[in-house]
């Protein structure tokens, strides 16, 4: 039996999000499954200019329910491992 890792969890939830996103992208042109496709946008972009240093940080994530079904998916693989 094979010794279960946080690394391997998440990347395979990772690996969920992105598969999810990729079947989306294709099924985009289909009209009935709009609801699965649409996504929602979440940005967040914190920054700070310290004088002697700044920086900027922009993290933008675009999550369907394709992709959160992807990763349900990649849960459900890791416990059955």
């Amino acid at each position: 039996m094979m010794k279960k890792n946080a690394w391997v969890l998440l990347l395979l939830i990772v690996l969920g999000l992105v598969g999810g996103a990729l079947v989306a992208m294709w099924l985009e042109s289909v009209p009935g499954l709009s609801f699965l496709t649409r996504t929602a946008d979440l940005s967040w972009s914190p920054a700070a200019d310290l004088l002697v240093v700044g920086f900027e940080l922009s993290i933008r994530i675009e999550i369907s329910l394709l992709s959160i079904i992807g990763a349900i998916v990649a849960v459900w693989l890791y416990r059955k491992m």
